[in-house]
């Protein structure tokens, strides 16, 4: 018997995978005005229509320089990133060299794998020099928190072939298509990694075709399960409808303006939305917010709810959300601050509690408490007093005309001088507009304040920056 030959061309996926090396520097959220030490690491990726590679966006971020290789091939090529996003943790390279691409043809975006179907993983992990091929078979569809934002959740598959440091980026391939972006793994979980389907894929490169990336559209949507029979009744529902209750809504005048706690949604588009809330996605049984993350920003998606005992039908318009950044890792953009006679402000974020070990211990526990509730809780259980900018004493840089603080860093500034302090501006308005002999300031929660001799302050400031190598006084 004669067996055809395989044509090794654009057939072959291996040709169009490609190994990044990435030298990043990221910066110092508890010393602001500082950035660590350069960090090499390597990742993969793969070619995509428009002469284009895909990756994902960790193995790019905070990037000083990026370095591609191709498939047996020692010559390094510098690329730039043309779109990032970090929420969906995708991103978009450029080789500077066109001649990089030639000889080799974009892959395919495939569909979404079934469960139980077998995938192939092309990679370069554990900064190998060759490609690593692993199989393996589908075993979970679900919604999953993706860890390079932390507070972003998206469409997920898992699978037992191995995900490793080093194959993120790289092509998850089926039938010769790519039916997903490997991403990352649960430390301490054996045989079990991730990637990022198709549909999360398209959703990003439809975005970027204007030119910019705006982002996954939040809705603001908080639901909870509606099975308990006496509250269906409390809210007329017969007993063979679906439907799971909104609890809570973020305050997006978009959503606000058109739906309301206890509302019983019904019905996404097609998808009709199961007391649990969960929705039929595929042939999968995945959360709601699936449904809702097809749309684009500025779109609208059509819903039925239920509302005092009667159906309606609503266009809810979702855009790009942006308040909540600094409950997830921040990229792109170094932190902001200001620094005044030693005291180190800059704005409450994850990225800070993670440097300042959460805000805990130095006795300073009820500061700490009262950051991370500020940070995450606040927005839901008492909008009215969130902040816009909720500003942190991140630090304080010893010298004689500080010495005498007892509260020395972790602590959410309340006010400075009696200016109520809801952004970072309002530090250095409050200081500046002074007219007293001392700066007062007070701090949260329990209204704990300390005083500064405003002449000595002002005095000082510039020989305490010169000490600790502060370049500037204040990134806004």
């Amino acid at each position: 018997m004669i067996f055809p030959l395989r044509l090794l061309a654009a057939a072959d996926p291996e040709k169009s995978v490609v190994q990044i090396f990435a030298s990043s520097q990221q910066p110092s959220w508890s010393a602001p005005w500082r950035f660590n030490s350069v960090q090499r690491g390597s990742g993969s990726g793969f070619v995509i229509k428009g002469k284009r590679i895909m990756t994902n966006a960790h193995v790019v971020a905070w990037a000083r320089q990026i370095l591609l290789k191709r498939f047996q091939d020692p010559r390094p090529y510098l690329a730039r990133v043309v779109f990032i996003g970090h929420d969906c943790d995708l991103a978009v390279l450029e080789p500077e060299d066109a001649a990089f691409f030639d000889g080799l043809e974009p892959l395919e975006i495939g569909e979404l794998a079934k469960v139980r179907s077998t995938v192939v993983t092309y990679g370069y992990p554990a900064g190998g020099e060759q490609i690593s091929y692993t199989r393996g078979v589908v075993s979970r569809i679900e919604i999953q928190t993706y860890v390079h934002s932390g507070n972003r959740s998206f469409l997920a598959v898992q699978t037992d072939a191995a995900i490793n440091p080093g194959n993120s980026g790289g092509p998850v391939i089926q039938d010769g298509r790519v039916a997903g972006v490997a991403f990352q793994n649960v430390p301490g979980l054996e045989n079990a990694g991730f990637f990022i389907p198709p549909q999360v894929i398209h959703h990003f490169l439809k975005d970027v075709e204007d030119g910019r990336y705006d982002s996954f559209p939040l809705a603001g949507i908080r639901v909870v399960p509606l099975q308990n029979p006496a509250y269906r009744k409390k809210l007329k529902l017969a007993g063979t409808q679906t439907g799971a209750r909104i609890d809570s809504l973020v305050p997006i005048p978009s959503t606000t303006n058109l739906l309301r706690a206890d509302d019983v949604l019904l019905q996404i588009g097609p998808h009709a939305v199961g007391s649990d809330g969960t929705i039929l996605f595929d042939g999968n049984r995945v959360n709601l917010a699936v449904a809702l993350q097809q749309a684009q920003h500025g779109e609208s998606v059509p819903l039925k709810i239920w509302r005092d005992g009667a159906e309606l039908s609503v266009s809810l318009p979702i855009y790009a959300y942006n308040d909540d950044r600094p409950t997830g890792s921040q990229y792109d953009t170094p932190p902001r601050y200001f620094v005044y006679a030693g005291l180190v402000f800059t704005p409450l974020s994850l990225d800070y509690l993670r440097a300042s070990g959460r805000g805990g211990g130095g006795g300073n526990d009820s500061a700490g408490s009262e950051l991370i509730y500020d940070l995450y809780y606040r927005r839901y259980e008492q909008p009215e007093n969130l902040r816009p900018e909720p500003i942190v004493l991140a630090a304080v840089l010893p010298n004689p005309v500080n010495a005498n603080l007892r509260i020395q860093a972790r602590a959410l500034v309340d006010k400075i001088n009696g200016v109520k302090i809801e952004k970072l501006d309002d530090v250095i308005r409050a200081f500046g507009a002074a007219k007293g002999a001392q700066h007062v300031i007070e701090f949260l929660p329990k209204g704990v304040f300390e005083c500064l001799d405003r002449a000595e302050a002002d005095k000082a400031s510039a020989e305490i920056m010169e000490t600790y190598g502060v370049d500037k006084d204040r990134r806004l």
